[in-house]
């Protein structure tokens, strides 16, 4: 895990590049989607540099659990948390990663259709 000067989140994250910011934790940011795809849309990510779920391990396991409770918290806070949300993390392009560094989406606002893809 590092910080990467060509990765758009970790800019973010630094504060190098703005973001609609909803909450923080030492490890974790969570901010608004600049391409909202629900009325509610928040990503959680970690500060430090991860590419995906796929690059997770024992050494980042603690913040994977943070982001996990960092999105809870955050439905909490935005209120949405009665009504239901839903998280998603893509690994991938084809899964439709186009930012590659780790990140949640905190979705809700709207009914969910399932199956998602």
């Amino acid at each position: 895990m590092s910080d990467r000067t060509d990765c758009l989140f970790c800019r973010i994250a630094s504060g190098e590049i703005p973001a609609d910011r909803v909450a923080e934790g030492e490890r974790w940011l969570a901010f608004h989607d600049v391409s909202p795809q629900a009325p509610v849309h928040v990503l959680v990510i970690p500060k430090a540099h991860i590419e995906s779920v796929a690059d997770l391990d024992g050494e980042s396991m603690a913040v994977a659990g943070e982001l996990l409770i960092a999105a809870a918290e955050v439905a909490r806070s935005l209120g949405v948390s009665e009504d239901g949300y839903r998280l998603v993390t893509n690994r991938g392009t084809r899964a439709g990663q186009s930012v590659f560094h780790l990140h949640i989406h905190l979705l809700a606002g709207r009914d969910m259709a399932w199956p998602p893809g």
